[in-house]
């Protein structure tokens, strides 16, 4: 036993409390999703000068928004006269500038304040100081990436590290040349479950053989009980008889020309903290972007991505995506089982992690060591 009181070959995992408590919630929505870089929306969504949309990241409500120079802007979502919510539409489209429904303050697509009523007898306001305030934002891999922190992390020392200690070195996702596919589907799943079960299941696959057969028929692998990311740089191979990544194991797409010999035929899966993962596959590339909501239920947002000639093409992605979307469907399902537990008095302890799911332990440790909590599991 260790001084856990528990054998050698477990750990324990965080306490129930973690999943339920609206205060560690608050927590963590401060000093993780209001403070690291969130993955917020497609580009490609923002296709033209004057496309925006709205994102919640944590509690904050974030304007995205292609400029006239071509970039992205993002700004919160907040008026600088009254904190009236600025704009009320999910997404959309103006033509110069962003008007508060309320009292008529108007922003151009830089944010500076152009115009109000009776603006020119105030030539004291400033129309960059009481502009919209701006989000820190970068794009990569075809994505909008936001900050809300005064001092935001060095996005190669978190988002790209992410991808680096999986995959071994950046080139490797560079090959599937993110940025230029398109949407051939986009799903949103509601999951009434916190965010860290979602990240949980995810990370591992000892459930694999129990709760996911079509995707253990095309990566045999996984029936063992060792996910992907278990190992740095190694992808689960696809079965002898497989032919792509599809439901029934048949024939997938284009092949993605970047991909290497060696990444072919694999199945490689990336965390990326705090609420993303990627999925890359020989001729498509699966995202998930999490959005959590409470402490009991989390939006999903999930990108099958393909070449563009395969979507402007009308090409069948049906059987791709449906191989997928079982999987979330599983796991989300899943997580929603284990989601009532976490109250029991039987967790208020937590859990424990078998050798294939330690790898857990030490996102555990992250996020403990982020929102300022300690493990506390004393001997039952």
């Amino acid at each position: 036993m260790t001084t856990t009181g528990l054998p050698e070959s477990l750990i324990a995992t965080l306490p129930g409390d973690h999943y339920t408590d609206p205060e560690i919630f608050r927590l963590e929505q401060e000093r993780v999703f209001e403070s690291m870089w969130f993955c917020a929306a497609r580009a490609s969504e923002l296709a033209k000068p004057g496309a925006f949309r709205t994102v919640d990241v944590g509690r904050e409500s974030v304007l995205l928004a292609r400029s006239r120079d071509g970039s992205v802007r993002a700004f919160f979502n907040v008026c600088r006269h009254r904190g009236a919510r600025l704009c009320t539409q999910e997404s959309g489209e103006v033509k110069r500038a962003f008007q508060c429904p309320y009292h008529a303050w108007t922003y151009g697509l830089d944010g500076k304040l152009v115009a109000a009523p009776n603006l020119t007898k105030m030539p004291d306001v400033g129309r960059t100081e009481y502009g919209l305030a701006s989000v820190a934002v970068r794009e990569w891999l075809g994505y909008v990436w936001v900050c809300l922190a005064e001092d935001p992390p060095s996005f190669e020392e978190s988002v790209i590290a992410d991808v680096v200690a999986r995959l071994g070195d950046v080139e490797s996702i560079e090959r599937y040349e993110v940025e230029s596919l398109e949407i051939g589907r986009r799903i949103v799943y509601d999951v009434k479950a916190n965010w860290k079960l979602i990240i949980e299941n995810f990370m591992e696959c000892y459930h694999c053989a129990t709760i996911h057969p079509e995707l253990t028929e095309v990566l045999p692998e996984f029936a063992d009980g060792y996910a992907a990311q278990y190992y740095v740089g190694h992808g689960a191979e696809f079965g002898s008889d497989v032919q792509g990544f599809t439901v029934d194991g048949s024939q997938g797409l284009d092949r993605i020309p970047g991909v290497t010999e060696e990444q072919d035929r694999r199945y490689y899966a990336i965390t990326v903290r705090p609420q993303v993962f990627i999925n890359l596959v020989p001729d498509h590339v699966i995202l998930h972007r999490m959005f959590p909501v409470a402490v009991d239920r989390t939006i999903v947002e999930c990108d099958w991505l393909y070449l563009k000639g395969v979507v402007a093409g009308g090409r069948d992605v049906s059987r791709s995506v449906e191989l997928f979307d079982r999987v979330n469907r599983q796991d989300f399902d899943a997580c929603e089982r284990c989601q009532p537990a976490m109250s029991s008095r039987l967790y208020a302890k937590g859990g424990v992690l078998v050798p294939s799911e330690h790898h857990i332990g030490e996102f555990h440790a992250w996020l403990r060591d982020r929102i300022g909590t300690r493990a506390n599991r004393a001997e039952r």
